[in-house]
């Protein structure tokens, strides 16, 4: 076995693969760039090595870093992890001739599957089902427009080398293949360093489900299931779970094997996934083959019980694989949902900062029930906008697909993130539909459910009631505490009043004499009995409220409390009676009109301007790009105006609400 292994990533997949190192007793070798001197996986592993700046480019995507990072520290072998050089046959074929062992597939695999047009040629020949498109290199915006009308509308414009859903677009028209196949170059070449386009028809209704491969390289190979990824934003995975609530055995049988023929084909080792699109038919459809652990490789490894990262490190030593296809069983249900660095409010904009508080849920592991948080931060780390703004994975196992759904929901309620925008409340609010709770599902599913973006979650009356008097309780625990009388005052049993504002919802409490529990009485002659509760200091109150167990994460602020729960974010403001009554009186401030100004969203580049001074753009129109966390962001117009003066030039970088043009009526 290898004595010492470099993991040549970073954040949460580098701290991932020093654990299970660790587990097998294999010293590990962390690399960091400049904004990563402090990172977790860098505290974490054995020895950590300095490879340059901040940009990849300078830093993780440099060969010579590497291979002298391992020189200097005697690493025999390197796990990619994903993303970065994790597919990227020219470094693993340097490290064959430096004679550092590559955690991954041979250099051929890697390149036929690496491509997008050359796996599907290889993957046709093999007997896999395919969609149909243009296998071609595409050079033009007019070329690829005549292939997408040759071909029917829509269409999906991807990047050859892609991944990880940069280079990507869909295009339902003309004018929109001529913009995607634009963005989708650029970012190609900015990720991958091929710009090189092609065409394939997108199919309606959509479901991504893909096979997790293993193989070694004693001629086993064999598949562990399917894992359900369908639930995706601008063709980025966010919510993935095993197995699919869709397959059939027979379908999981046919598109296993087909993964397997495929992998096969191509003299696959290491573990691998063979991605496909389901129709509402189960018909299935070839997409692309990662030639690299996943990002949800969590969930197959719940449910099968096979740790993917120790059975990679165990084929790059030349073992054999230790399970055979009929040792797999699927056990149970796993749901992994991505929490990023992103506000769901603003158009999921990626959002960059300090973390000021990280608590993630406990992680624990039972008969019934698995929470298990992969991460690469901190409280107190930064998250920049130099890389993927991951912050962590956080993952359920259970007996059953809501079983698992319903230990998602509690855990998401009690991660306790703040100092970024982040998209936890949207996950908790897609963990609570019914739509997906019934595992009616496809890609276009946060577009279909969205539409007009997201605004957080509606809470029904037994909820906001529930909140409403978890607040009086909490203001009424930090009332009582400051005196010295306070326990005398209950056991004198004082009976308190208290009104409860949640947004335009008005709720008044009393509280009854009670010699042994918290019980509040509504307007209405409700008893709700309060166990446990809040405790000042806390920032996740675990309630009870008449046997009802709530995990709601609470701040103080001017009068109340700001509640979160259930995806949703409320102030709950506390209050006499009689002051309650006035509320209605104050006066209502009304936001600044910010329509004759174009905002940076996000901190980023600006990439590109498409109009100057004195134009009059129309509602729609590109306006500017802006690049963060490696996506282009194409900005437009919201109506008709004309441009009165451009505050920036191409290659500014900008902070978020930084004014990038103004404008005036035309």
């Amino acid at each position: 076995m290898f004595p010492k292994i470099l993991i040549a990533n970073r954040g949460e997949i580098a701290c991932r693969v020093i654990k299970t190192a660790r587990k097998m007793g294999i010293a590990t070798v962390a690399v960091y760039s400049d904004a990563d001197r402090d990172a977790l996986h860098v505290r974490m592993a054995d020895e950590a090595v300095h490879i340059g700046p901040a940009p990849a480019s300078q830093s993780y995507l440099v060969f010579d870093r590497i291979v002298e990072a391992c020189r200097a520290t005697g690493a025999v072998a390197v796990h990619p992890g994903y993303g970065f050089l994790s597919e990227n046959a020219a470094f693993a074929e340097r490290l064959r001739q430096e004679g550092i062992y590559f955690i991954g597939p041979p250099v051929p695999a890697i390149e036929a599957m690496g491509d997008k047009i050359t796996s599907k040629k290889i993957a046709a020949e093999a007997g896999v089902s395919t969609v149909p498109g243009h296998m071609g290199i595409i050079g033009t915006a007019a070329e690829a427009v005549k292939i997408a009308k040759k071909i029917g509308f829509p269409v999906m414009i991807k990047a050859s080398a892609g991944g990880g859903g940069k280079g990507m677009r869909i295009a339902r028209s003309e004018v929109e293949v001529k913009e995607g196949f634009e963005r989708a170059r650029s970012e190609a070449a900015s990720s991958f360093g091929d710009d090189r386009i092609f065409i394939e028809k997108f199919i309606e209704e959509p479901r991504h489900i893909e096979i997790q491969v293993l193989a070694d390289s004693l001629g086993n190979c064999i598949h562990l299931g399917e894992r359900e990824c369908s639930i995706q934003r601008r063709n980025q995975k966010v919510i993935e779970e095993a197995p699919s609530p869709f397959l059939d055995a027979e379908t999981r049988k046919k598109m296993g094997e087909q993964a397997v023929a495929l992998a096969r084909a191509v003299s696959y080792v290491s573990a691998g996934t063979v991605e496909f699109i389901v129709d509402k038919d189960r018909n299935f459809y070839f997409l692309e083959m990662n030639t690299r652990l996943q990002v949800e490789h969590p969930v197959t490894e719940l449910v099968t019980g096979i740790d993917l990262v120790e059975e990679m490190i165990r084929i790059a030593d030349g073992q054999m694989l230790s399970v055979r296809q009929e040792d797999v069983k699927l056990n149970g249900w796993a749901v992994e949902a991505r929490i990023y660095a992103e506000d769901p409010y603003r158009n999921f904009l990626p959002s960059t900062g300090r973390l000021k508080r990280y608590r993630p849920p406990v992680e624990e592991a039972s008969a019934t029930l698995v929470v298990r948080n992969d991460t690469g931060v901190y409280e107190g780390a930064e998250i920049s906008p130099w890389y993927d703004p991951m912050i962590a994975k956080l993952v359920t196992w259970a007996p059953t697909r809501l079983e698992a759904i319903d230990g998602l929901a509690v855990a998401l309620d009690q991660f306790d993130l703040d100092g970024v925008g982040n998209n936890i409340p949207f996950i908790a609010t897609v963990a609570r539909q019914a739509r997906f709770r019934g595992g009616d599902l496809s890609t276009n599913y946060i577009a279909e459910e969205f539409p007009d973006g997201f605004t957080g979650a509606k809470l029904d009356d037994d909820d906001l009631l529930a909140l409403a008097a978890l607040a009086c309780r909490a203001a009424f625990q930090l009332e009582t505490r400051g005196f010295e009388g306070a326990g005398a005052m209950m056991g004198q049993h004082v009976i308190a009043e208290r009104s409860v504002i949640i947004g335009n919802e008005r709720r008044d409490f009393s509280i009854p004499k009670s010699d042994e529990a918290f019980v509040l009485m509504t307007d209405d002659g409700q008893g709700l009995l309060i166990e446990d509760g809040w405790q000042p200091g806390e920032t996740v109150a675990a309630s009870e409220i008449d046997g009802r167990t709530l995990h709601v994460r609470m701040d103080r602020v001017t009068s109340g409390f700001r509640m979160r729960y259930r995806g949703a974010d409320l102030i709950a403001r506390v209050m006499l009676p009689h002051v309650a009554d006035l509320m209605v009186h104050m006066p209502v401030k009304s936001p600044p009109d910010m329509s004759k100004f174009l905002i940076c969203p996000m901190p980023g580049q600006i990439i590109r301007l498409d109009v100057a001074e004195g134009d009059v753009v129309e509602e729609g129109q590109p306006l500017a790009i802006v690049e963060a966390m490696k996506m282009e962001n194409v900005l437009k117009a919201e109506r008709q105006a004309k441009v009165a003066k451009v505050n920036v030039v191409a290659g500014d970088v900008l902070a978020v609400d930084a004014v990038i043009m103004e404008f005036e009526a035309v």
